[in-house]
């Protein structure tokens, strides 16, 4: 696990977010929701404690949308950015999205979640 404090923030800036380490894991979500509310082939995110999750500036502009009956995702009113995934059945973790931390996220990333979704349009090694 790494220990380290986390910035983020949404791409138009509204919104500025810090979550304390440690970072307990960091995956790859490959599920189709996951596709549909990045755009991408997958949703990259670092687990950690919601108690250190802070939005330091634009709260207000934060809007969740439950996805399912286990899941709720954050996201930039404003400009659409995903920040952060979080479960309602084990509310003392959130997933922060890596895309939108600042400096980048320099650990690795440990897990592929749903690669019976996976997309085959994916560059192979």
């Amino acid at each position: 696990m790494s220990e380290q404090q986390l910035h983020g923030s949404c791409l138009c800036g509204g919104i500025v977010y810090r979550a304390a380490g440690p970072v307990h894991h960091s995956s790859h979500c490959y599920c189709t929701m996951c596709q549909k509310q990045h755009g991408a082939a997958s949703g990259t995110y670092a687990n950690v404690d919601s108690a250190g999750f802070v939005l330091d500036k634009g709260a207000d502009l934060v809007t969740e949308y439950a996805s399912s009956d286990h899941g709720r995702r954050g996201f930039c009113r404003v400009c659409g950015s995903t920040l952060y995934w979080r479960s309602t059945q084990s509310p003392q973790r959130i997933a922060v999205t890596l895309g939108t931390l600042e400096p980048e996220y320099d650990g690795p990333v440990e897990r592929e979640l749903f690669t019976d979704t996976k997309p085959r349009w994916l560059p192979t090694r």
